[in-house]
């Protein structure tokens, strides 16, 4: 049980401690309700420009890594489709400077056009290492679109385009900056060796004079993308080591009653030795060197996904027609008890070694308030254990139909289009 306290300050920036006496640190975590997802279509990768920018210092902290290095503390930050979050973890003793430095970034930011070039050709230079010379880099470029039509998810945090990045103004960065990092667009969390009463004089303190300014900043209600009845297929070559496949199929929102089962069907065909890719397809017919399926768990509908890399020899049909017939059982025969019982078990051990560290709880703490239920963090186990068979074969049937699906051949050889 992870036991915490949740105050709202007048500006609105939601505060949560969490009190863990057997650790010597502590995790300051925020996160800002901004991704990918809220970008106009002619001006993405702002969100995550921004976590570089976020960075670049302040008025009145010019080098804050600096200033973190000083005080024995690491610091990070990631960015994806939904939200932007940081997170900074130091000595207990030095929890009132790490909050003073975080709501200095939130305030402070130093945003002259000289860091913003230095991070647009950072960006720059990660989007072409990451996406462009890195082998299967740009697969997600490639299935984003191949999967969504009209919602924002068909764009990669790095952009639909890194001209966009590259011709950000400094009026563009400034307006998105003053839109969603304000305080009421924000949670923050405090985990670890913490004097909860302390904490929340420091965070008054240090937050409470931020002006949130405007109108409330609330996550955007946009449109879910539609089911589609004509799956997309692509072939594309590249200079890779292994032809590969990817599947997708547009899947239920993270709040969805069906999430727990889809999350729960992906472990069943991938999650270890014994599940039913790697017994049959990997092991027994030898048709993938290695094959996975996920769950991309989004706020808005996401993506249940299908890759892996195929054997030398192995036609991409065949494998592809092994994937279906997998997939196929699915939806035509229920589970076993035992097998789902396995899964559940798997999920739940991974669950609670997933708050193992100070770090993990901060952020979860941020995650689940995000979501809308903070005592997620606690019960969610529960929620996968009142999954059945039965429920594993509709959520399956809902969803895994062939006439959603969505193909992506990656061939070995010369680059295409």
């Amino acid at each position: 049980m992870i036991a915490c306290t949740r105050h709202i300050l007048d500006n609105g920036l939601t505060v949560i401690c969490h009190h863990e006496a057997d650790t010597p640190l502590v995790t300051v975590n925020l996160l800002y309700g901004v991704g990918s997802r809220d970008e106009n279509p002619h001006r993405t990768g702002f969100a995550h420009l921004f976590e570089h920018l976020m960075f670049g210092g302040t008025r009145a902290v010019p080098d804050y890594d600096l200033v973190v290095n000083g005080i024995g503390g690491e610091s990070n930050a990631f960015t994806n489709l939904d939200y932007t979050n940081y997170y900074l973890t130091v000595p207990a003793r030095q929890l009132e400077t790490a909050l003073r430095l975080e709501a200095d970034r939130m305030h402070g930011l130093d945003l002259s056009l000289e860091r913003l070039q230095v991070q647009q050709r950072v960006v720059t230079e990660e989007y072409h290492q990451r996406y462009l010379n890195q082998p299967y880099g740009d697969v997600w470029m490639l299935l984003r679109p191949l999967s969504y039509r009209q919602h924002p998810y068909r764009w990669c945090t790095i952009g639909a385009d890194i001209a966009h990045v590259q011709e950000a103004s400094l009026d563009d960065v400034q307006s998105f900056f003053e839109r969603y990092y304000r305080p009421s667009n924000a949670i923050l969390s405090v985990a670890g060796a913490v004097d909860v009463a302390q904490t929340l004089r420091w965070v008054e303190q240090w937050f409470g004079g931020i002006a949130d300014g405007g109108d409330p900043c609330r996550a955007r209600h946009l449109t879910p993308e539609p089911d589609s009845d004509e799956p997309c297929r692509q072939t594309v070559q590249r200079p890779v080591g292994a032809d590969a496949f990817y599947r997708t199929y547009l899947m239920c929102d993270r709040h969805d009653a069906l999430f727990p089962a889809m999350d729960l069907v992906s472990d069943i065909l991938s999650n270890g030795d014994s599940s039913r890719f790697h017994r049959r397809l990997v092991k027994e017919q030898a048709l993938f060197a290695e094959l996975d399926a996920s769950v991309t768990g989004d706020v808005d509908r996401g993506l249940f996904l299908i890759s892996g890399k195929l054997c030398d020899g192995v036609a991409m049909a065949d494998a592809e027609q092994a994937v279906d017939a997998e997939v196929r059982q699915l939806l035509e025969q229920e589970v076993t008890d035992d097998e789902l019982e396995k899964v559940v078990n798997k999920y739940e051990s991974t669950f609670l070694f997933s708050h193992y560290r100070v770090a993990d709880r901060a952020h979860s703490l941020c995650y689940y308030q995000w979501l809308g239920d903070l005592q997620l963090i606690n019960t969610e186990p529960e929620l996968y254990r009142r999954v059945t068979p039965a429920m594993v074969r509709s959520a399956a049937r809902r969803y895994l139909e062939p006439c959603h699906a969505n193909t992506l051949h990656y061939l070995r050889g010369a680059a295409t289009d």
